[in-house]
């Protein structure tokens, strides 16, 4: 979006011969020289590096739609919208546009120093009008990860406005994900990540998840389960001290933890204990947020109402990066009225990011993508699953709503026996989507699905036909029929 009284053309600026030669011989680069200058200087995430550089990372070249290319020539189609993010789909004219008008007219300024510009007023007035009522105002970082780590400074500035400077503690889920940085991980339930952090920050405690299909034992049905869970938060707000409780954090539905749906008696539980204690209640939308289930947020879709929203990834849908916390209006007002908020950071609000920010809330939006998943692409998503993998030999659950799902592969699906060596099978079964150019993720023994909200009924029914082969084909090599 340009904010310049005038309309400024896009004109491709001429390269210089060198840059041109450069650019050429970047282009001609082998899949097996990309590999090699890959494995020579670059550290993945999460990754084994040496296993890695030993097999050779897939080098991606080009997206279109819902579809990568790698260099190599093979087609893809990307059923997990490159990390849960690009909402609009790849190649996106209008988000280019915004970003390179932008760039020209103002490519940079802060917020800090009584400034700020046009595009991040835009988002901000933007983001007013399309979350719930009682959420007016907005800080902006660039991550969710940094949003959490915002989210804990709001937490306590709020409550030290209050006068009750006891309350520091906040609690958390185990195998929750709330980010990378020491104050994301921390608030994270990963206790791989927890094991490479010997500096975590203090006062986190977590809770059990409601996993139901893994940890529910006896004759418990799905809502008797969720309201258990839901009530050890209560058990450890005693246990701690009220007074001492600052907050509960949660994703509305665990993402990288494995698309874990709690049933409906969960989120409302929750919120009635927040009340009951006076305590903060965190809705993590890094990945729920602007469509995903169906509804914008991911809150609204379990019908709960949290004090603060953490938000990432479909903001921008991956164009660029950007975060935002959202303040519930009580919060916002106590921050507002009660002195200097000591954090920011350097690209707090960037013009850039803001301008693709509302380019892409205004697709969403005006073409009506989120409805579309409500009614249309998200039941007919879940309806094709559910029917296709019904009886299959290694499935033994189907979570989710709208356009992200979670499928449980089961040694006893019946019995809701997990396979022992849980996170190889869900590798194999990775891996034979990689190979059959799908991506779906694994997280254990949990295969992942949330691909571009624009995706059609044919790019669907791909989605789900190349699943099936890849998880009979893991059934296969496990010797189940």
């Amino acid at each position: 979006m340009s904010y310049r009284t005038e309309e400024v053309a896009y004109v491709q600026p001429a390269q210089p011969a060198a840059s041109a030669q450069a650019a050429q011989a970047t282009q001609q680069r082998s899949t097996a020289e990309y590999r090699a200058l890959d494995a020579a200087h670059h550290i993945h995430p999460f990754s084994d590096m040496g296993s890695l550089n030993r097999s050779g990372s897939r080098v991606i070249v080009k997206a279109q739609g819902v579809y990568l290319w790698d260099s190599d020539g093979n087609k893809v189609i990307d059923g997990m919208a490159g990390l849960w993010c690009v909402n609009v789909g790849y190649g996106r004219k209008e988000l280019a546009d915004a970003a390179y008008r932008q760039m020209q007219e103002l490519p940079y300024y802060n917020t800090f120093f009584k400034t700020t510009h046009p595009p991040v007023i835009e988002l901000s007035a933007l983001l007013a009008e399309l979350a719930p009522e009682p959420f007016n105002h907005f800080f902006y970082c660039n991550s969710g990860s940094e949003g959490n780590d915002t989210v804990l400074r709001i937490v306590h500035q709020y409550w030290a406005t209050q006068g009750k400077h006891a309350k520091k503690f906040v609690i958390s889920r185990k195998n929750g994900y709330h980010g990378s940085t020491i104050a994301g991980g921390t608030l994270g339930g990963m206790g791989y990540m927890h094991e490479q952090m010997p500096s975590k920050v203090e006062n986190i405690v977590h809770i059990d998840q409601p996993y139901f299909f893994g940890e529910a034992e006896g004759n418990l049905t799905p809502e008797e389960f969720a309201l258990a869970r839901a009530q050890q938060l209560e058990a450890k707000i005693l246990e701690i001290g009220a007074d001492n409780v600052a907050a509960f954090i949660g994703e509305p539905f665990q993402g990288a933890g494995g698309v874990i749906f709690p049933a409906s008696t969960y989120w409302p539980e929750i919120q009635r204990i927040c009340r009951k204690y006076d305590i903060l209640l965190v809705a993590d939308e890094v990945i729920g947020g602007f469509g995903r289930t169906g509804e914008w947020f991911a809150h609204q879709h379990f019908g709960f109402e949290p004090d603060l929203i953490t938000l990432a990834k479909g903001l921008t849908s991956g164009y660029v990066p950007m975060g935002a916390v959202g303040l519930h209006d009580r919060v916002a007002k106590a921050i507002i009225e009660n002195g200097d908020f000591n954090h920011g950071l350097t690209y707090s609000g960037h013009p850039v990011a803001a301008a693709v920010a509302v380019a892409n809330l205004k697709l969403l939006r005006d073409e009506k993508i989120v409805d579309r998943v409500k009614n249309d692409t998200g039941p007919y998503f879940q309806k094709q699953l559910r029917e296709t993998f019904a009886n299959h030999p290694i499935v033994g659950e189907i979570s989710g709503a709208g356009l992200v799902a979670g499928l449980q592969l089961a040694q006893e699906p019946k019995a809701r026996k997990r396979f022992a060596n849980g996170g190889d099978v869900g590798t194999i079964c990775r891996d034979f989507c990689f190979n059959g150019n799908l991506i779906m993720r694994a997280t254990g023994d949990r295969m992942l699905l949330s691909p571009p909200l624009v995706i059609n009924k044919l790019e669907i029914d791909e989605i789900v036909s190349k699943a099936k082969k890849a998880i009979d084909a893991t059934a296969q090599q496990l010797g189940i029929s």
